[in-house]
């Protein structure tokens, strides 16, 4: 209770009237302030001594499970400790109501936590890039939904999943703070062997004891907990000595297995399909059905000291979030393990945010995909016969069904085949029909003249970003992948041996509809070294050229140690500065024929230094 309640009529008028009475009434909101305070509770889960018929109030009669703190309403200033690690085989489902003068708490004691699908809660989402299983129910591990100021701190702590989860969602919240945990799978759903040698028609293959599998008629599989599959054609090679992972191609169904040892296998074929030896192979089955960390429609998320060792899936997505901080987030397999890999698919993955991204003081490693790709999604205009209204369309088969409009949201008109601006509005309404085609009403009429391909942009779901201090490495694809219309900087930052580019800056409305165009991009202080070529892409996919689709992109105070000739390439760009660069090269290198610019207009290059 406060004074305005005790005194609602004359509490602002008190000072002018009464003012021996101001102590008196401070020390009564005190008095009545400090039973609130005292009255904080604290709840107590431990999966060891722990009963679920206990009161959960004290560590003496602490819960064993989270059941019966999923059905309470945390309130501000109230802590949630788990006591002790242990087997789970239950879901935190958390409905949290912090305030930002006392946030909930949630303490997780060092140790492993082992968290089990079977009794976990599952759900339906629809996620960016991972729609293979559009309406399949997803486990979650840690659930937050409708919460906000939670702070979680679990430094010490380690959450191993014991089959397919989503390790964290973040589903409508705000003010989130996640600190400390790490993530790994028992089983990761990539398969790691070594071939330790090959003949002309075998290889013997050492596979990775994590990897389990089982050989029945000379054919093997790949054994998870509660998945299975055949080795399937696209591995990944990772060379050790230079740190160099590439997918490859590898026919598989002429291969025929035999058991020599433990954990070792002969491979036998007519032709070697790729095996060579002392190199590593990673396989996996590409169907994108879940995620690792999933956070949606939420705002204000921190996660710091993060360790994720292995995570299933299209990795730490978030979609439709405003305002993001990644500090300190360390991917890349426990160093005990012997693995090699860390994330199924892309590491960092974000999808229509706003407000600001920052990843900082990480390192991004293991992956099977990019390491960051920071998008929105363009749909495709399908019917635009009534006045002030436009039917859209989700055109890519593994991105659909989310929420990608909300009343007051600015969108742009998208010529598909320049991937020009020629409009802009604001959506009134959303109405959907199915999980692809949403009508918009919207406050202005839309242009006259539209092609059947031209495609939209939720241009307020556009982002800041801001990238530094960061390494990445042992990356398959591209190192950044980036593309919003806010300002952008990559700054001091490594890029150790990505097989492709190390920077992306692309805009698709024909593939993947990944939007969009770049105004403001800053690439500053970065060490690309031995990047897959060029080590900087500018790559519109536009199908003529009308003008610009990116603009004013700075490229300066890098340091370039390259693997051949080529620094840059650039298509459709206006306002490219590559200035004061030190690039190492070959004798042969010329810094004219190193940027490739097709298209590209008001380039300046100057201050440059060439090295050998």
């Amino acid at each position: 209770m406060n004074a305005a309640a005790i005194f609602p009529i004359f509490l602002p008028d008190m000072k002018k009237y009464c003012p021996l009475l101001i102590p008196s009434v401070f020390l009564l909101m005190l008095c009545y302030s400090i039973p609130a305070r005292a009255d904080k509770k604290a709840w107590y889960i431990n999966p060891q001594t722990g009963n679920d018929q206990n009161t959960g109030k004290d560590s003496r009669h602490a819960w064993k499970t989270f059941a019966p703190l999923n059905q309470l309403t945390i309130l501000a200033g109230e802590q949630v400790n788990i006591m002790a690690s242990g087997d789970f085989h239950t879901s935190l489902v958390l409905n949290a109501k912090g305030s930002s003068a006392a946030h909930v708490t949630i303490n997780f004691a060092p140790g492993v936590y082992n968290f089990y699908p079977d009794g976990a809660l599952k759900k339906q989402f629809q996620i960016s890039n991972t729609n293979d299983v559009p309406y399949g129910l997803k486990a979650i591990a840690l659930y937050l939904n409708n919460c906000q100021f939670v702070d979680i701190k679990a430094r010490g702590a380690k959450i191993v999943l014991r089959g397919k989860m989503i390790e964290t969602c973040v589903d409508h919240s705000k003010n989130i703070s996640i600190d400390g945990i790490t993530y790994d799978y028992y089983r990761p759903t990539v398969s790691e062997l070594t071939v330790v040698n090959t003949g002309d028609h075998f290889a013997d293959l050492k596979i990775h004891p994590d990897s389990k599998y089982s050989i029945k008629d000379s054919l093997l599989t790949w054994q998870g907990e509660g998945w299975q599959h055949k080795p399937f054609w696209l591995w990944q090679e990772l060379d050790l000595q230079t740190g160099d992972v590439q997918r490859m191609d590898i026919p598989v169904d002429s291969i025929r297995y035999a058991e020599t040892g433990n954990n070792t296998v002969r491979a036998y074929f007519k032709k070697n399909p790729g095996f060579k030896t002392g190199l590593i192979y990673q396989n996996r089955d590409v169907i994108r059905d879940y995620v690792g960390i999933f956070m949606q429609r939420s705002k204000n998320i921190s996660l710091k000291n993060i360790h994720i060792n292995f995570m299933h899936g299209m990795g730490v997505v978030s979609q439709f979030c405003q305002n993001i901080l990644m500090d300190r987030i360390s991917v890349r397999p426990d160093p005990t393990s012997g693995r090699t890999c860390a994330a199924w698919a892309d590491i960092l993955h974000f999808s229509g945010c706003r407000g600001k991204i920052e990843i900082s003081n990480s390192y991004l490693s293991g992956a099977n995909d990019d390491a960051i790709n920071i998008h929105g999604t363009y749909l495709r205009l399908t019917d635009t016969t009534k006045q002030r209204q436009i039917l859209v369309d989700f055109k890519q088969h593994q991105t659909y069904g989310f929420e990608a409009f909300t009343p007051g949201d600015s969108i742009a008109f998208i010529h598909a085949d320049n991937l020009q601006e020629y409009s802009s509005n604001v959506v009134l309404q959303v109405q959907k029909f199915t999980d692809k085609e949403y009508l918009l009403m919207l406050k202005n009429p839309y242009p006259e003249h539209i092609s059947s391909t031209d495609v939209i942009e939720n241009t307020t779901w556009t982002p800041e970003v801001w990238i530094h201090h960061d390494t990445v490495a042992r990356i398959p694809t591209r190192g950044i992948l980036v593309t919003s219309r806010r300002k952008t900087v990559i700054e001091n930052t490594v890029f150790l041996h990505p097989h492709m580019s190390a920077i992306s800056i692309a805009n698709d409305a024909a593939n993947w509809y990944e939007s969009g165009m770049v105004k403001d991009v800053t690439i500053r202080n970065n060490q690309f070294i031995q990047c897959g070529e060029p080590a900087i892409i500018i790559c519109p996919e536009n199908k003529q050229s009308d003008g610009p689709v990116h603009q004013n992109i700075a490229i300066i105070d890098n340091q370039f140690d390259l693997q051949g000739t080529k620094v840059l390439s650039a298509k459709s760009t206006s306002g490219i500065i590559f200035n004061n660069n030190t690039i190492k090269a070959g004798k042969d290198f010329d810094i004219k024929n190193g940027l490739e610019l097709k298209d590209c207009t008001d380039v300046k290059v100057s201050g440059n230094t060439v090295g050998h």
